[in-house]
C-alpha cells in the first residue's frame, strides 16, 4: 500500500498538529514562500511520488486559504502524488450553493470546480451546508457528520428535560438527528429574513415550555439568528438554552451578542480557530474524527462507519 502523507496549510496548522497526532504520524514538509507583493509559492519539502498525499486545510476568510490549498494540490499533481485528497474541515463559500436571486455565483460549484482542476482526487469535509453540494464534485467526497462529535459528549450530560430545536427550517433534518437519536422531541424556530445576517422576525412551532432546549445548526456567524432564536424560545417558557454549532466563524459582533445573550453554553468544534476566548464557548476537537477518516480512506474502509453508529 502506497504511503500517507499529511500536510497543513499555515492557517490551518493547529489542527492539522492534531489530525497528525492522532492519526500517528507527523506532519510532512512544506514551505509558503510570499514574494514582496504577497503571492504565494508553496514548496513541498520531500518527494511524495507515489503517495498517498492528504492536505488538511479549512477555507474560511481571507481567500488565501483556499489558494494556498489550490497551489498545493497543483505541486503535489506535477510531483507525480499518487493520489491526492483535500481535507477541507470547513468548507468555505459552501453557503451560495444555488441562485436565489438574480445575477448570484453558485459559489458551492465554482469552488468544486477549481478543486478538481488543480487536481484533487477526493474531498473530505464536515457539515457542509447544504448536503446536495456532494453533487457539485465529480470526484467522491465523504461527507463527515459533527454528530460523531457532539452526540458522544452530550451523553455525558443530563439530558432528561432537553428539547431539540432547528434555527430555521432548513435545518431541521440535522435537529431531527439529534432529536431521533435521544428519543427527545423536536422544535423549529421559523425565521425572516429581509437582508443577509440580519432575522425580520422568528416563531416558535412546537411547546418549549419547561424544557431545557438545544439548538442544533452547521455554523454560528455574526450569532443574530442564535441569539434570537434563544430569545424567543426563553419568551415561549424555555428553562434554559444551549446549542451546538459545528463551524465558529463568529465574525463582526458574535462574541458580544453570545456573551450578552440568554444562551447559556454554545457547543463548537476545532473547524475554525477561535478569534478571541469567551466563557459560553466550549470547543470539542475534531481532529480523531478526521484521523479516523483519513485512515480509513487510505485503507480502503467504511467512512460512514465513523458516524452512522451515532445518528
Amino acid at each position: 500500500m502506497a504511503e500517507v502523507k499529511l500536510f497543513s496549510g499555515e492557517n490551518s496548522a493547529y489542527l492539522a498538529e492534531k489530525i497528525a497526532s492522532n492519526y500517528g504520524e507527523q506532519l510532512s514538509d512544506v514551505t509558503i514562500n510570499r514574494f514582496s507583493d504577497g503571492e504565494m509559492q508553496p514548496i513541498i519539502n520531500q518527494s511524495v511520488r507515489g503517495t498517498y498525499v492528504f492536505f488538511i486545510q479549512s477555507t474560511f476568510p481571507p481567500a488565501d486559504n483556499m489558494l494556498e490549498l489550490l497551489l498545493m494540490i497543483d505541486s503535489a499533481k506535477r510531483a507525480s502524488a499518487n493520489y491526492i485528497t483535500a481535507v477541507i474541515p470547513y468548507f468555505g463559500y459552501a453557503r451560495q450553493d444555488r441562485k436565489d436571486k438574480a445575477r448570484v455565483p453558485i459559489s458551492a460549484k465554482l469552488i468544486s470546480n477549481i478543486l478538481q482542476a488543480a487536481g484533487a482526487d477526493r474531498v473530505v469535509t464536515m457539515d457542509l451546508h447544504a448536503e446536495q453540494i456532494q453533487g457539485f464534485f465529480d470526484i467522491p467526497v465523504d461527507h463527515l457528520k459533527s454528530e460523531a462529535i457532539f452526540m458522544p459528549y452530550l451523553a455525558t450530560q443530563n439530558m432528561e428535560n432537553v428539547i431539540f430545536a432547528s434555527p430555521d427550517v432548513g435545518g431541521v433534518k440535522r435537529a431531527r438527528a439529534y432529536s431521533k437519536h435521544f428519543e427527545k422531541n423536536l422544535v423549529i424556530c421559523d425565521k425572516e429574513r429581509r437582508i443577509a445576517n440580519q432575522v425580520a422576525a422568528m416563531t416558535v412551532i412546537g411547546d418549549v415550555k419547561g424544557f431545557d432546549v438545544i439548538l442544533v445548526d452547521d455554523m454560528v456567524d455574526t450569532a443574530g439568528t442564535l441569539c434570537k432564536a434563544a430569545e424567543v424560545l426563553m419568551a415561549e417558557g424555555a428553562k434554559s438554552v444551549r446549542a451546538i454549532c459545528t463551524h465558529p466563524i463568529l465574525s463582526g459582533p458574535a462574541f458580544e451578542r453570545i456573551d450578552a445573550s440568554v444562551i447559556e453554553r454554545v457547543y463548537v468544534t476545532d473547524t475554525i480557530p477561535l478569534k478571541q476566548i469567551s466563557d459560553k464557548l466550549t470547543v470539542l476537537s475534531c481532529a480523531d474524527l478526521f484521523a479516523k477518516a483519513i485512515r480509513n480512506t487510505h485503507e480502503y474502509r467504511s467512512i460512514a462507519a465513523l458516524f452512522m453508529d451515532g445518528m
